[in-house]
């Protein structure tokens, strides 16, 4: 008998029907030899500090810094998890084989493994390694199982990198909270947390710091156009007016006209981070909601693996581009001009050599649904149109500059015109995103204008004032952690500095999320500003390796190294512990006195009006659908459904979804928790 361990309750039934294993029981499936299982995500976690020994059970200056002679795992405390590992291990016990169905990635991996280990398997174990959950994708996925020591070196990075995170965490937490914090708040300190604060914080300092200054720029229209002086900025109101005095009364002469042919080439594929920010920029979303929304998309089989920090493709996807294309059915007014000539092939999309275990997030050949969601229509059509651009022409434009003079001043105009649309023909009609609507300002089309011709000319003087940087949003925000602090729009540039980058992309969301909880950071619309708490502890912290976003990249980079067997993980855990060693001697140097508050929860005042209680829901009658909100939600036979389907009503919620025997209470709770808008959080 095969064991298969899945990573979710949904992602298993996708694969018991696959093999057959088609009997329901209690926490697996059943049938064709094969018994599968799941997760729930993470069942374990890495031991807490008194696990080891009574001395670290007290907060104590003293015993730091904390570090087990051997890191060991435990299973998180909860009845369901105890109940699901139980059923896990005694299938074990049982099993011939056990096949690793987790997501296939460094977490996925870490998951896994460390249930099998407490489990206690002894067990032959392979690997089944996919990037989507069609049935296809999980067919050609069992026919291709791998060794599980193939695997190796990606548990050991995720194990390094949980590792490391409970050194620098649990001490350093413990460390500034003992040391620094007011009424006994927690001071949450991180290896990713706290240079991504810090990067917060000194954007506002820099902010808060700028003084703006007035300059003035020289303009003048001729022919109904405007030429702008290329001297640039003017510092003195007077010098500038001079100008102007001297140049108003004399001709316009254009000394050249110019227009060349550019390129545009389509904006590369989406990996999560770059999808995460375009979703924050065009709709709001957070980098949370934007994970939940392209997670749910790819477990419903529409897209591919999500949690991937690359833009292009691996080789073998070339023969399936156009199977694929022809499932987007609701593009296929994009497609047709696609498919009816040979599909290119360059190294900006399909390059082995930038594809590690996936490739970039794309759509799969099943074609999407029309009971998505509102936000998971988004997200699909955002993924869909830059999969079908890449395939398409560049945008050709005329690119036009005319220089003219006025005197010994010299004076420029540009225009711009689209000659051939090319991939920018897909976002003519959808909502576009900044990326991909933005402009130099300088599109307008020029007239012809001949050199050696002139006339009057009526030139200006504009006030102008420099403008401080902009605040974060997630998304600037997101960009910044991928590349080390550092701004970069460039697509090139960026995927080189992705190495350095902070974080792993299933990551980044989860970390600003918990600044939020830690109430280090708020959000002012899309703004993110720093809270006082937040300022004040990267204030204290005078340890750059804690909040140095470009040291934190190098130790994200030596994470990926040993991922691809370049660096030794033992290496790299011995180094943390050093590290570990010589801040807490720093920080217990210091005679500074600093106290760092954490604003308390606010407290709302209890309602003097009696608010009439919503009746219990006994049962699914009482449950409007969260789609139609007409009908009622009923049972079918393989799930619940809403009782207006004849009229069209797409609601479906799996029986997979849902505990076996949930009651009407748990299942509205859990349609509440699937359809509810979080985009303002």
């Amino acid at each position: 008998m095969i064991v298969c361990i899945t990573e979710k309750p949904s992602v298993a039934k996708d694969i018991a029907s696959i093999l057959g294993a088609d009997i329901r029981r209690d926490g697996f499936y059943e049938g064709g030899g094969y018994k599968v299982t799941w997760t729930f995500g993470h069942l374990c976690t890495l031991k807490e500090p008194q696990d080891y020994t009574d001395r670290w059970k007290t907060w104590s200056l003293g015993v730091l810094p904390m570090i087990p002679p051997k890191f060991g795992i435990r299973l998180i405390n909860d009845k369901g998890i105890e109940k699901q590992f139980h059923v896990i291990e005694s299938l074990i016990k049982e099993a011939d084989e056990v096949i690793n169905c987790g997501d296939a990635g460094q977490e996925g991996e870490l998951i896994q493994r460390w249930v099998m280990q407490k489990a206690e398997c002894r067990k032959p174990v392979k690997r089944l390694w996919i990037s989507s959950l069609t049935d296809e994708s999980i067919r050609e996925g069992f026919k291709n199982l791998r060794p599980q020591s193939d695997f190796d070196s990606l548990y050991y990075a995720g194990l390094s990198r949980a590792i490391g995170d409970w050194i620098l965490g649990m001490n350093a937490t413990r460390l500034f909270t003992l040391k620094y914090a007011q009424n006994r708040n927690v001071l949450s300190i991180g290896r990713v947390q706290t240079p991504t604060l810090a990067l917060v914080v000194a954007r506002q300092k820099e902010i808060d710091n700028f003084v703006p200054e007035d300059f003035w720029e020289i303009k003048t229209l001729y022919k109904g156009v405007t030429f702008n002086s290329t001297k640039g900025r003017y510092k003195v109101e007077s010098e500038a007016q001079n100008v102007v005095e001297q140049i108003k009364e004399l001709p316009l002469v254009i000394k050249s006209f110019t227009t060349k042919r550019g390129r545009e080439f389509p904006p590369k594929l989406f990996d999560l981070t770059s999808l995460q920010v375009e979703c924050n920029k065009r709709y709001g979303y957070s980098a949370e909601e934007t994970l939940r929304l392209i997670q749910s998309l790819y477990e419903k089989k529409f897209t591919t693996y999500p949690r991937v920090d690359t833009t292009y493709l691996s080789e073998d996807i070339y023969p399936k581009v156009p199977g694929i294309l022809k499932a987007l059915t609701p593009y296929a007014n994009f497609t047709t001009p696609v498919l009816e000539k040979k599909i290119p092939k360059t190294k900006k999309v399909f390059d082995n050599s930038k594809v590690t275990d996936h490739h970039a997030i794309i759509p799969t050949n099943v074609p999407p649904a029309s009971y998505l969601s509102v936000e998971e229509k988004r997200v699909y059509d955002m993924v869909a149109r830059r999969f079908i651009a890449v395939f398409y022409p560049d945008c050709e434009f005329d690119q036009t500059t005319v220089l003219a003079t006025v005197g010994e001043h010299e004076f420029k105009a540009n225009g711009k015109q689209i000659v051939a649309d090319g991939w920018r023909v897909l976002y003519k009609t959808a909502d576009k995103s900044a990326s991909e609507s933005e402009d130099d300002g300088n599109d307008s089309i020029l007239p012809v204008f001949k050199e050696g011709e002139s006339g009057p000319h009526e030139p200006s003087l504009v006030k102008k004032t420099t403008q401080p940087p902009k605040l974060y949003t997630e998304g600037t925000l997101l960009r910044a952690m991928e590349t080390a602090g550092k701004l970069v729009d460039d697509d090139e540039l960026r995927e080189a500095m992705k190495e350095n980058g902070i974080g792993r992309p299933s990551t980044r969301a989860a970390i600003i999320e918990t600044l939020f909880k830690r109430k280090y950071i708020q959000k002012e619309k899309k703004n993110l500003r720093a809270t006082s708490a937040g300022i004040a502890l990267i204030d204290t912290i005078k340890v750059d390796l804690l909040k140095s976003a470009k040291l934190t990249g190098i130790w994200e980079n030596k994470l990926r190294k040993i991922e691809s067997k370049e660096y030794d993980a033992a290496q790299f855990i011995a180094e943390l512990k050093t590290q570990i060693g010589e801040i807490v001697y720093n920080v217990l140097s210091d005679n500074s006195g600093n106290k760092i508050a954490v604003p308390e929860e606010t407290k709302k005042e209890p309602s003097k009006k009696k608010t009439s209680r919503k009746p219990a829901i006994k049962s699914l009658e009482q449950i409007v659908c969260p789609i139609c909100g007409k009908g009622h939600i009923i049972k079918g036979k393989t799930a619940y459904g809403c009782s207006e389907y004849k009229t069209g009503c797409s609601f479906r919620l799996p029986f997979s979804d849902v505990p076996e025997k949930a009651t009407p209470a748990q299942i509205n709770k859990k349609i509440q928790s699937l359809y509810k808008n979080k985009t303002n959080e």
